[in-house]
């Protein structure tokens, strides 16, 4: 049985463990996007996800601490800098796995991991997309009362054909001024 057992060791030592995850968390931070497997972009998320939350709150302390965990200072002046300011109203969840093909490989499950507030083409769908009420129809058959349907009534009058002679008339005068400024150039 599989009890107390959380952590997904990814078939690594714990010292290559940490070293990996640090490494693919700086670069996260650096790039927004990387793409890697299913295994190792959820252990990402574990890993990256409380280092995202202690960035809001831009102390010393937390810098530090970031820090030791991530051993790069650009990855750090980053997060605080930049991606604190742009997560710092959401509660949780700042990273998104989108699952790709599989590796030709060894036909391992791939993945993009990204953070959330950095992809454009989902933020604007969901700006463009207009939110729609569900209302129900129970009302009108209730009622037992039949809507009248209305019926429009088109109708057409006959062309004059003087107009169309004018429209014609004035399609070739035109015509021609376009093709003699043609000449001339």
């Amino acid at each position: 049985m599989r009890h107390n057992k959380t952590i997904n060791h990814l078939g690594r030592t714990s010292s290559h463990r940490k070293a990996m995850l640090s490494n693919m968390a700086s670069s996260l931070i650096l790039h927004k996007r990387i793409t890697t497997t299913v295994a190792k972009a959820k252990a990402l998320k574990k890993y990256v996800e409380p280092l995202i939350t202690k960035s809001k709150e831009d102390t010393t302390h937390n810098r530090r601490v970031v820090f030791s965990y991530l051993e790069n200072k650009y990855a750090v002046s980053e997060l605080f800098r930049d991606i604190a300011i742009k997560v710092g109203d959401r509660p949780g969840g700042y990273t998104r796995i989108l699952r790709t093909a599989t590796r030709l490989g060894d036909n391992a499950d791939m993945c993009i991991i990204e953070l959330v507030d950095y992809n454009e083409a989902m933020l604007s769908s969901k700006e463009t997309k207009k939110k729609t009420n569900r209302r129900s129809r129970t009302k009108a058959k209730s009622s037992g009362e039949k809507t009248p349907v209305e019926t429009k009534v088109v109708v057409e009058e006959p062309v004059v054909n003087e107009q169309k002679t004018e429209v014609n008339d004035i399609n070739k005068e035109a015509e021609g001024s376009i093709s003699q400024e043609e000449n001339k150039e």
